[in-house]
């Protein structure tokens, strides 16, 4: 599957603020409202997945709570195929499954309809987020995946944080990609 080069990798990276101290002191937080509201990145961004994932023979593309919404339903519409959210608790109009995750400080927990792959047994589901920190949320994501009895292809992030360990995790069961890495 096709992977981006030095200067695109580049050109992406480039389209991504950092604000330090956000949302606490000590955190660089990166926000990819600047690279999505660059129509020209985002639509690089999207075709470069669109290549990627084009043969695929995927089903659904499942996206998290928030911004994966953004990049999975826009890659859903360029590959003509479903797209399904996954939620934090009690944002879901209907029946739903759930699963918890232990944060550094607590827990949490995201939800997905409980016929979010409709009778498909075995649907061919990617799951896109924009970033991998310590890897909670997506481990989840992919428990609640799996409980429905989807075959998890592979798990997309825009953006890799190395030093978390995340994507470490998440590589020991699962098929991983990340556009780019800091």
């Amino acid at each position: 599957m096709k992977e981006l080069n030095a200067d695109e990798k580049k050109y992406l990276l480039g389209s991504i603020r950092e604000v330090r101290d956000f949302p606490k002191p000590g955190i660089l937080f990166r926000d990819i409202t600047t690279l999505i509201g660059d129509g020209k990145a985002l639509d690089f961004l999207i075709s470069h997945l669109e290549e990627r994932y084009k043969d695929s023979n995927l089903n659904y593309i499942v996206g998290i709570e928030s911004r994966g919404f953004i990049l999975g339903a826009a890659l859903a519409a360029r590959l003509k195929i479903g797209f399904v959210p996954i939620r934090k608790p009690h944002k879901l109009p209907y029946t739903t499954v759930s699963q918890k995750y232990s944060l550094e400080y607590g827990f949490d927990e995201v939800e997905i309809h409980i016929d979010a792959f409709g009778d498909k047994d075995g649907a061919r589901v990617l799951l896109i987020d924009d970033l991998i920190a310590t890897g909670g949320t997506a481990v989840a994501a992919s428990e609640l995946i799996a409980s429905l009895g989807a075959n998890l292809v592979e798990i997309c992030f825009l953006l890799n944080l190395k030093e978390l360990g995340g994507e470490k995790k998440l590589a020991q069961k699962y098929k991983v990609y990340s556009v780019l890495e800091a």
